[in-house]
């Protein structure tokens, strides 16, 4: 009886021992920069760092960059609650310093576990104007505090924010595991990463083994991508000085391990309002002399000159007047009255909640039935951009209401919701049809290519992703979510990388993620994402040996090599199993990671990409129509 209670004894210890030594909290990954994640299945890294240290409480050190309004030792300690004088401390300043913009201030923290599942550190902040969850954790807390937290520790809804309201925030920090304390490990420091940060980079900032460095974060290899606006933590056997911290201004020059390169932002607007104002010399010129020179040719020769698709056609306008005409007529919106919008959606119950802010609405007696997105906010952007396009798939706006700062969008309602719900679902016979899936990449490329070329001005989506698809009782996609698009024209950013980066960043192209560039490639790549998800039924995010990987870094290996239709046949939506072709697919999926090449300018342009489409939907068809064929025939004989 002793022995076994003995025994019972040494395994209930071993057990314990070893829950202890998980030394590592597992890095968020760009799970973070959403605010949609949950945590049913247990602590989530989307929300806060896991309860799992030797002690509920401890002392933690956080890195806040200074900037305007938070530039100094009081104003700080203010805003994060702080001891001023601990932070002064810490810092090696006195107690009327005022930091740099950019500086990496260290801070001191009571870290927690107020809850069984999260550590967390405590502070308070007024809302600004248009505040949401997500901008005061990725803007104004630097990645400190998550949305998900956010939302859970506040009463308010995601739309019922607005400015003097009083948020608890609740800061990410976590005290050293047992593992962490017997290897000489006293503090854990959460570093908010910046643009280019690599894994080596910061263990040698901060003087710590690589190693500790992984373990710490759940990483298995030192050249895991790191996301600016997540955090990382760093181990420590002292407290951390002042003379690791940096100012940080521009973005970072890419190393060679982040297997990227791009062109650099310049800082100064300065030298930008230079450059384009020589350009526009030197074009005023060119132009000047071009004039003059058709002005003589067109005098001498008595015709017109006729150039590329600005030939005049018989009534003397061009192609791309035509084309420029047609793109700026708006069509008739209606507007609403907030009765109306009210009644329809039944005072916005919850039966009728499509989801988020989207809403189910009957109008005119239940006679024709819309989609209603209450926003907060100006929607002027989005009403004027929906106003003037007209393509079968982008969504249609039909009409408006505006009623105190609330914008109520009227849409066309879409039966089958959103694409990444549909792939989640696997009853129907439509999920079985690999033709279906290559018409709705072929009408998302379409509706891109409307965008990219037919507007005017010409557009980038820039949140292009499986969410913002939607589909209609056919199956038809239509691209909506048009608020953060911008003028294709601007082919970079203004002004360096902001803390606003916006987009679902599963989807971003590394190009506007790093540097801030904007182009119609980086819908593109977005799209070669989508179209991974539609031929393999899977999240752009998925897991593999228990760690969250992007999904085309799973299929990129197997292309061009041997078997590769075979390969690619492991990674098919099981729903099609049977019903596919693989060769077609291997053709789906080599379209998809030219799109997600690296360098944007390798990347093909929309164009080519309904061109490609158009080829393998008529060789799928082909393949399809065949075997009936010849059945037939043999049949006749």
């Amino acid at each position: 009886m002793n022995h076994h209670v003995c025994n019972l004894i040494f395994f209930t210890l071993i057990i314990l021992l070893s829950s202890k030594t998980k030394a590592q909290q597992n890095y968020s990954g760009n799970s973070i920069l959403g605010c949609n994640n949950n945590d049913e299945k247990g602590p989530s890294p989307a929300f806060l760092y896991t309860c799992n240290g030797l002690n509920k409480s401890c002392m933690a050190f956080v890195i806040f960059k200074s900037k305007p309004s938070y530039n100094s030792i009081s104003t700080i300690s203010n805003f994060l609650s702080l001891n001023p004088k601990e932070l002064a401390r810490i810092n090696s300043v006195n107690l009327f310093a005022v930091f740099p913009p950019g500086k990496e201030v260290i801070v001191p923290v009571n870290c927690s576990c107020l809850t069984n599942d999260y550590y967390q550190a405590e502070t308070k902040y007024i809302l600004g104007p248009n505040s949401t969850y997500l901008t005061v954790a990725n803007d104004t807390f630097q990645g400190l505090s998550t949305c998900d937290s956010l939302m859970r520790v506040n009463r308010y809804g995601e739309l019922d924010l607005h400015q003097g309201m009083e948020l608890h925030v609740p800061l990410r920090c976590a005290c050293p595991t047992y593992h962490q304390k017997t290897n000489g490990i006293k503090y854990l420091l959460t570093y908010s990463v910046n643009w280019g940060d690599n894994i080596s980079y910061i263990a040698t900032r901060f003087n710590v083994a690589v190693g500790n460095l992984l373990d710490a974060n759940g990483f298995s290899t030192q050249t895991e991508m790191l996301y600016p606006f997540t955090t990382v933590l760093i181990p420590l056997q002292s407290e951390p000085v002042s003379s690791t911290t940096i100012v940080v201004n521009d973005p970072p020059t890419m190393t060679p391990s982040t297997g990227r390169s791009f062109k650099k932002c310049k800082s100064k607007k300065k030298v930008l309002i230079i450059a384009i104002a020589t350009s526009v010399l030197v074009l005023c010129v060119i132009l000047f002399l071009l004039f003059l020179f058709l002005f003589l040719l067109r005098k001498r020769s008595g015709s017109f000159f006729n150039r590329g698709n600005r030939v005049k056609n018989k009534i003397g306008i061009s192609s791309e007047e035509i084309r420029g005409k047609i793109a700026i007529i708006e069509h008739i919106s209606k507007v609403y009255s907030f009765e109306e919008i009210t009644e329809a959606t039944e005072n916005f119950s919850s039966k009728n909640r499509i989801n988020g802010s989207l809403f189910r609405g009957e109008f005119g007696n239940g006679k024709e039935v819309l989609a209603v997105k209450r926003m907060r906010g100006d929607a002027s952007k989005e009403v004027n951009l929906l106003k003037k396009i007209n393509h079968f798939n982008l969504i249609k706006l039909q009409g408006y209401c505006e009623n105190n700062d609330c914008h109520y969008l009227v849409y066309e309602y879409m039966e089958n919701g959103s694409l990444r719900e549909w792939l989640s679902k696997n009853s129907s016979i439509e999920h079985q049809s690999l033709a279906k899936r290559i018409q709705i990449a072929l009408d998302i490329a379409n509706g891109l290519q409307y965008l990219h070329n037919f507007t005017e001005p010409c557009y980038v989506h820039k949140d292009i992703n499986s969410g913002n698809i939607l589909l209609n009782k056919d199956l038809r996609a239509k691209i909506a979510k048009l608020a953060l698009a911008e003028e294709s024209k601007i082919m970079i950013t203004s002004d360096c990388p902001k803390s606003y980066v916006v987009g679902s960043v599963s989807y971003l192209a590394p190009e506007y993620l790093y540097a801030g560039v904007v182009s119609t490639k980086m819908d593109v790549y977005a799209f070669g994402v989508v179209l991974l998800e539609l031929i393999t039924g899977k999240d752009s995010i998925t897991l593999q040996d228990g760690r969250e990987v992007m999904l085309y870094e799973i299929i990129e290996n197997i292309v061009d090599n041997d078997n590769e239709e075979e390969k690619v046949s492991l990674f098919i939506d099981p729903c099609l199993i049977g019903s596919c072709r693989k060769a077609c697919a291997l053709q789906l999926v080599k379209l998809s990671l030219a799109c997600l090449i690296q360098e944007p300018e390798k990347r093909p342009n929309v164009e080519e990409v309904v061109s490609s489409l158009l080829k393998i939907q008529a060789n799928d068809m082909q393949q399809r129509i065949s075997p009936t064929i010849n059945k037939s025939l043999s049949l006749e004989r």
